[in-house]
């Protein structure tokens, strides 16, 4: 009995002990070139409830509407481009429009709380914000491979007047404005990018558009502008790669020459490998680094820490630290001892009833105690006899 609970109280602190720390860093979505557009690149105007047009508008691209059926001022607006009012072309466009836009929402940005932009001179990357906003200058300096990624959760307005540059042949192709509801570029003002709006975008008078103005959910409103779609853009869009995240739970305790398996799984693209980087598995375990798996036989018990790593090539990499504990092996059974009632014998089956258990020391002390009771009994029962004289 001693050996049993020895035995499940080592397997119960092994479970306590196997332990898991959380990964030392957040995964990352990244993307390493320009937002895949599809089909809507050619369009300089998309939108889903209505085209708009005040005064001579000059739209060089494609002009294109869906679901709506609404478009209005064209002319006086000279569109160099086709229009798709409420065709196949628009509606792939908007089904292209809308994974262009995830892709951009979901990056992870490299510069977050951004606001009114103004002034300052960025870098390329992924920058986000709740409102943002431009009411004066804004240059976007880098070299034709550059890619800017802009993320307002809320609403993007370019004031009256205000001017976007960009320099170091950075090409209008590569600036992307991603905007949770709606946008409005202000009079007067010359605006380099992309717009890809979840619901409206407007133009107001005299306003310059080197870019598109796509529209998800709502309308497109110009107002006399000039609006230009980039040309000469790179056919090759960026691939879009999120860094591993570990998803399995840490592994469980195993005991001496008992199989073991555990895997080890992680979120990402592309797929994961794995390593361990720190520490060590118990002796006679190893790790798949393409499965994740852990398997084998443990040889020795103890305690183990090991670091595991996940990496798919996009940083950062997910490291998750373990302590794995190995129990001893299972106790055998003493020589001699009484199989319990109900439990199977060496040969998995009871004896049947009528056949006697193999003897073992136990059992003869007692049927000769059961023997001596039983002699005792019957001499009492004897009747005694009268002498007579």
């Amino acid at each position: 009995m001693f050996r049993v609970r020895a035995t499940l109280a080592t397997i119960v602190v092994a479970g306590v002990l196997t332990l898991a720390v959380a990964p030392s860093a957040t995964a990352a979505t990244t993307i390493d070139g320009p937002i895949d557009l599809g089909t809507a690149a050619p369009f300089s105007v998309l939108a889903s409830s209505t085209v708009t047009n005040t005064g001579p508008s000059v739209i060089n691209g494609d002009v294109g509407l869906s679901p709506g059926t609404s478009i209005t001022g064209v002319p006086p607006a000279v569109v160099n481009g086709t229009v798709h009012a409420t065709d196949t072309v628009a509606a792939q466009a908007q089904a292209d429009l809308t994974t262009a836009y995830n892709v951009a929402a979901g990056l992870t940005p490299m510069a977050s709380g951004q606001g009114d932009l103004t002034g300052a001179s960025l870098t390329p990357g992924v920058y986000a914000g709740g409102t943002l906003s431009v009411t004066g200058q804004l240059t976007l300096a880098g070299t034709a491979e550059s890619v800017w990624i802009f993320q307002a959760a809320s609403t993007l307005t370019i004031g009256s007047g205000a001017i976007i540059t960009v320099t170091g042949g950075a090409s209008a192709c590569n600036v992307f404005w991603q905007v949770g509801s709606s946008a409005t570029i202000g009079t007067g003002a010359q605006f380099v990018g992309t717009v890809m709006a979840d619901i409206s975008v407007t133009a107001e008078t005299a306003a310059t558009v080197t870019g598109r103005l796509l529209a998800r959910t709502g309308a497109v409103t110009l107002d006399t502008n000039t609006l230009t779609a980039p040309t000469g853009c790179t056919t090759t869009p960026g691939t879009v790669r999120t860094s591993p995240e570990i998803t399995s739970g840490p592994p469980p305790a195993g005991q001496v020459g008992t199989d073991y398996v555990h895997t080890i799984t992680a979120e990402g693209t592309p797929d994961s490998e794995y390593t361990v980087v720190g520490g060590a598995l118990p002796p006679g375990l190893t790790i798949d680094t393409v499965t994740g798996v852990i398997s084998g036989q443990p040889t020795v018990p103890g305690s183990y820490p090991v670091t595991v790593r996940a990496s798919n090539g996009s940083l950062p990499d997910a490291d998750v630290d373990y302590v794995i504990t190995i129990a001893p092996p299972a106790a055998a059974p003493a020589p001699g001892a009484v199989t319990p009632a109900g439990a199977s014998d060496a040969g998995g089956e009871l004896a049947e009833s009528g056949t006697a258990l193999s003897a073992t020391p136990l059992s003869l002390a007692a049927a000769l105690i059961l023997s001596g009771a039983l002699t005792l009994a019957m001499h009492r029962l004897r009747p005694r006899r009268t002498a007579t004289v």
